[in-house]
């Protein structure tokens, strides 16, 4: 039965051998978060590759659901190989390629408004061509400048050789090069009726053991600016996990949401009303956070390696 309400005390597993065995025999399908959950940055955490394998043994599904925007689903498939850990691209899930769906296969967009202004990075630009959506932007080096007096005259006047009149949609996801100009052109196409999305809205992104910027803070200053919020592709946004749903076919009772955060991995979980959903303490969430929070997990564990406890008589 999928939790209702989150203020149930959640379950302490870490070194509780019979009450990892009866959490994991509840379910067929776990969807794992991975930064903070898996690795941090370019760190695996210790354990990870054995208990994803441990799993799989176990005759678990394993789906990877990450809103890290920045890599396609190819290149998050070379980075979980490179890490050890077997997988293929059809058992990830990232925003960038929800957000391309959304595009592609829900949105209506007329004939003349099909292009996208991107806010992001390389592995938006590879989930869009994946779909055939055309793009502007991006990691294009001519959007990586300082803004002139000649861009504000252009931008306001709606000269079509800073403003493109085909962009229908545009699309914020985490950007390294993110400026004041890629701001300026997003908001005035949004003001001019483009659709604002968001791969995720993830405040930070958790790396080397610190925090950083997030997806999040890149469509902030529009939202403060346009007094608006984006439609979002990643965790917590239902429209992600009805599209997993549709893809995978699971049963969401028999199904658990692990991950590090509360108000998205494990809201993604609560409010998808999944069978159950699982915090670990190794990324931005605190104890204090799954204990006493306004959200928490129906359990939770210090590292995902504590699961290796469940084996064995």
């Amino acid at each position: 039965m999928a939790q209702e309400s989150s203020q149930v005390a959640p379950r302490y597993l870490t070194g509780d051998k019979a009450g990892l065995q009866e959490f994991l025999a509840r379910f067929d399908v776990f969807l794992f978060d991975c930064d903070g959950v898996l690795w941090s940055g370019d760190h695996l955490f210790p354990g990870t590759v054995e208990t994803l394998e441990l799993l799989r043994k176990n005759g678990k599904q394993i789906v990877f659901v990450t809103n890290n925007s920045t890599k396609s689903r190819a290149d998050y498939r070379k980075k979980l190989e490179g890490l050890g850990i077997p997988s293929t691209v059809e058992e990830i899930f990232s925003s960038s390629y929800s957000a391309s769906i959304y595009i592609s296969r829900i949105l209506q967009l007329p004939e003349n408004k099909r292009k996208v202004y991107v806010i992001g990075e390389t592995g938006i630009e590879q989930e869009l061509r994946s779909e055939n959506v055309p793009f502007i932007g991006g990691t294009d080096p001519a959007y990586r400048r300082d803004v002139t007096s000649e861009d504000y005259n252009k931008i306001a006047a709606g000269d079509e050789s800073v403003l493109d009149p085909e962009v229908g949609v545009v699309l914020v996801g985490l950007d390294f090069h993110v400026n004041y100009l890629k701001i300026a052109l997003a908001y005035h196409y949004i003001k001019r009726g483009a659709i604002f999305l968001a791969t995720n809205v993830d405040s930070t992104l958790p790396h080397s053991g610190s925090f950083f910027p997030g997806a999040g803070s890149m469509s902030a200053p529009l939202i403060m600016m346009l007094n608006q919020e984006p439609v979002a592709l990643g965790k917590p946004s239902q429209a992600m996990m009805d599209s997993i749903e549709g893809k995978f076919k699971f049963d969401r009772s028999r199904t658990c949401m692990v991950g590090d955060r509360v108000n998205t991995d494990i809201r993604f979980g609560l409010e998808g009303k999944l069978g159950g959903t699982l915090g670990v303490l190794t990324g931005v969430s605190s104890e204090e956070e799954f204990v006493s929070g306004d959200v928490r997990p129906h359990a939770y564990l210090d590292a995902l390696s504590d699961l290796l406890a469940s084996e064995g008589a």
